[in-house]
């Protein structure tokens, strides 16, 4: 007998912002966000407001989340008293008693305010994206914009990255790691999404409330082609879309202040080789980077196969840039603390600000964005000759592409029509790659548990 699946419910409604929201927008503006054409934000808009109404959602399928709502739409109002938006059959759990969630308004109109300043500021020409200094320039307007950048504060920010699909004792590890950073008075910033991303929040929020800290800050940064996949988690009180992933990666690195890395599977692997291509470029040698990896005892398998898998690859030097520190939540935030301490006292030598590292080399080749088709997969320069920080710069594209076939509409169509990407390079590199990712895939670090995960890609020369 066939299950039948209950339809959604739905609302319409028109919506203003919550206090100290988007105001005014101008005709252009609200003309490009209505049309869905070439040129058009429309659509873009669309997506990445339903991925805001429908937050907490257990899916990481951007097409399952649009195939749930196709009759969804917003439409932009600009009134004499300002911006309305109009929602139709928007997702009724963003509403109580025919009121928006505070929380959601704030978040849908954080969307439009980044959507509508990139799109402006690209179309004007204001953005040089032709050399390093002026992505990282596009970088720092688009968060001071969103009001991420806060001066005359102490270096307090922790970027915690890991996986969307993790097991529940890993869950329950980020929640008590998230409690420590918590009581020592820091602010969190993730990907914004469920799972690592969201455990570290709910853990400083109890941390935050014992100790009567009421200005916490849960940064959350995505970029459009993810969030679909991963709605952003309720804690999230300011949600920064950058548009793309490389410059969100940048956006990452340039405003924390220690990172910690939590187990997870392609994407959190794209994220470790990112940082460690960046800090182990020469000029970065000197420079103070807090970096631990952690989970509880079961992770402990999981975090020694990503470090012989980053040794074979990058060559032993590579672990002097990050600690490895198991089932202990006090030690890891102990050591947050140490190593934020000796970040600020660099900055205060080296006269650079607390909140935008621009002392960080961050070569080009890792902020150009990377459009994984099959012929780009394929080209990638996975060998030895090189220096590592550039054979990182490849790696993490790799695991950039995966990321893109496994959650993202576009690889995944692409998939679909062309087959797996295939990856290829050293022979020792590819059959450590091959194996990392079999195990992702047997510990269901690909797709959330219950999903039937079917590789994106193949790795050749691992046999």
């Amino acid at each position: 007998m066939e299950q039948s699946i209950a339809s959604p419910t739905k609302f319409s409604a028109r919506i203003s912002p919550a206090a100290g929201g988007l105001d005014v927008l101008s005709r252009h503006e609200v003309a490009r966000l209505r049309d869905a054409g070439t040129g058009g934000l429309h659509e873009l808009l669309r997506r990445c407001a339903l991925a805001v109404l429908t937050q907490g959602s257990a899916t990481d399928d951007a097409r399952a989340l649009l195939d749930r709502y196709p009759d969804f739409d917003i439409q932009i109002l600009q009134q004499d008293r300002g911006v309305k938006l109009e929602l139709k059959n928007a997702p009724a759990d963003a509403f109580v008693d025919g009121q928006m969630i505070r929380g959601v308004n704030e978040l849908l109109f954080a969307v439009v305010r980044d959507i509508v300043y990139v799109a402006t500021q690209m179309e004007a020409g204001s953005f040089d994206l032709e050399d390093s200094p002026g992505i990282t320039h596009a970088v720092f307007e688009i968060l001071r914009n969103a009001r991420v950048l806060r001066p005359n504060v102490d270096p307090n920010l922790v970027v915690c990255w890991g996986g969307h699909s993790i097991g529940r004792d890993e869950y329950l590890y980020t929640k008590r790691v998230g409690y420590e950073l918590g009581l020592r008075a820091f602010d969190i910033c993730t990907g914004c999404g469920p799972g690592a991303m969201k455990g570290p929040m709910k853990g400083a929020t109890i941390a935050h409330a014992k100790q009567r800290r009421r200005t916490n800050r849960y940064i959350g940064i995505t970029e459009p082609g993810i969030i679909a996949a991963e709605s952003p988690n309720p804690i999230v009180n300011n949600l920064v879309i950058m548009p793309d992933i490389e410059k969100r990666l940048e956006a990452f690195v340039r405003v924390a202040h220690a990172i910690i890395v939590f187990p997870g599977g392609v994407g959190t692997a794209e994220e470790i080789l990112y940082l460690l291509g960046i800090l182990l470029h020469p000029d970065n040698a000197d420079l103070p980077f807090p970096l631990i990896f952690t989970g509880p005892r079961e992770s402990a398998a999981y975090f020694e196969q990503i470090d012989r898998f980053l040794r074979l690859a990058l060559g032993d030097q590579v672990a002097q840039r990050y600690r490895i520190v198991v089932d202990d939540p006090g030690e890891v935030a102990r050591l947050v603390r140490k190593g934020i301490e000796r970040v600020r006292t660099y900055r205060l030598d080296s006269k650079d600000a607390f909140f935008f590292n621009w002392g960080l080399h961050v070569e080009r080749e890792f902020q150009v964005p990377f459009r994984p088709t099959h012929e780009a997969m394929a080209a990638l320069n996975l060998h030895r000759d090189q220096p590592p920080h550039r054979l990182a710069a490849d790696l993490r594209r790799a695991f950039s592409g995966i990321v893109a076939g496994n959650v993202k509409e576009e690889g995944m169509r692409a998939i679909e029509k062309n087959g797996p990407f295939v990856i290829d390079g050293d022979r020792d590199i590819m059959q450590a790659l091959d194996a990392l990712l079999a195990s992702f895939v047997e510990q269901q670090r690909m797709k959330l548990p219950g999903s039937r995960y079917v590789p994106c890609y193949r790795v050749n020369n691992a046999s």
